[in-house]
């Protein structure tokens, strides 16, 4: 049922008319000023770039990190369905980030994704590239070979979760590593899912989506994916719906912990200003009889 509605849903974003599109391109009311250092905001459709700053800029992309990590672990067709164990292995022990995964936690490797992607898991990411053919090295090496293969010209990765500040990109790349991302149903499932519960024999294990918005009605969310570390601030990149017109949204470098949110919201806000409205149809006139009543 959750691939159906993946589907069903993408197949809406790129169902909007060709009329709407003709009828405007970037949208021409006051440009939104927005705090994040660095963003490109992209008509799917067309590649049109409808708003940027520092769009080629390199800086780290902290879990934006994990969508690449995702592309890499579906394209070796692993067995979803194996026992992966967290280790001490999978420990942070760069930032000592949180995790909710117990050192010895079991879990399947599709489970592993879907908290990797949807809570931002670092352990969980982690164990998706320690269990990879080859290890974290080998992984690293694949997500190199992708970027270069999907032509992101500044981005470069240096470990699966994206703690490391090494792993870098510009919002252009971004907005391209998202475009293909949008290709894997399963990605674009487990990103938007608003939370979930896993069972760990009695105990049960809650996971919260880290985008406040795929839980906000008035937003029509493909694909999402938040990030944040100190070097590169907080981050978000989406696929979404505005204006009736699939679009993706790249913010680098938010400072304060709900910049990207609000930022994003303006966006919204700014093209659905500046969306044409359908001219107001006239009513119609209906002639009714009357017959006269004899006293």
């Amino acid at each position: 049922m959750a691939l159906r509605f993946v589907f069903a849903f993408l197949g809406l974003l790129f169902a909007s008319s060709a009329a709407d599109l003709r009828a405007w391109s970037i949208p021409t009311t006051r440009v939104p000023k927005l705090r994040s250092a660095a963003f490109i905001v992209k008509d799917q459709r067309t590649g049109e770039s409808l708003l940027s700053k520092r769009a080629e800029t390199a800086m780290p992309i902290a879990s934006i990190t994990k969508l690449m990590t995702a592309m890499v672990v579906l394209d070796a067709k692993l067995n979803m369905e194996e026992i992966i164990t967290i280790e001490e292995a999978d420990k942070d022990i760069l930032r000592f980030s949180h995790s909710h995964l117990p050192v010895g936690t079991q879990l399947t490797r599709r489970d592993a994704l879907l908290i990797a992607l949807m809570a931002s898991e670092n352990r969980a990411a982690h164990a998706l590239g320690r269990t990879y053919p080859g290890g974290i090295h080998a992984l690293v090496r694949a997500m190199n070979e992708k970027a270069k293969v999907l032509g992101l010209s500044e981005a470069r990765f240096d470990d699966p979760t994206g703690l490391s500040d090494e792993n870098v990109a510009s919002a252009a790349d971004l907005s391209k590593l998202v475009d293909a991302a949008c290709r894997y149903p399963l990605i674009c499932n487990f990103t938007t899912q608003p939370e979930v519960t896993l069972e760990q024999g009695r105990k049960k294990l809650k996971f919260v989506n880290t985008n406040a918005l795929v839980r906000n009605r008035k937003w029509q969310i493909g694909l999402s994916k938040t990030g944040y570390i100190e070097e590169g601030g907080r981050c978000l990149v989406m696929q979404t719906l505005l204006a009736r017109r699939p679009v993706l949204i790249v913010l680098l470098n938010s400072t304060g912990k709900n910049t990207r949110l609000a930022d994003a919201n303006r966006i919204k806000q700014w093209m659905e200003a500046s969306l044409p409205q359908p001219k107001p149809q006239k009513a119609k006139l209906r002639n009714k009889s009357h017959r006269t009543r004899r006293a």
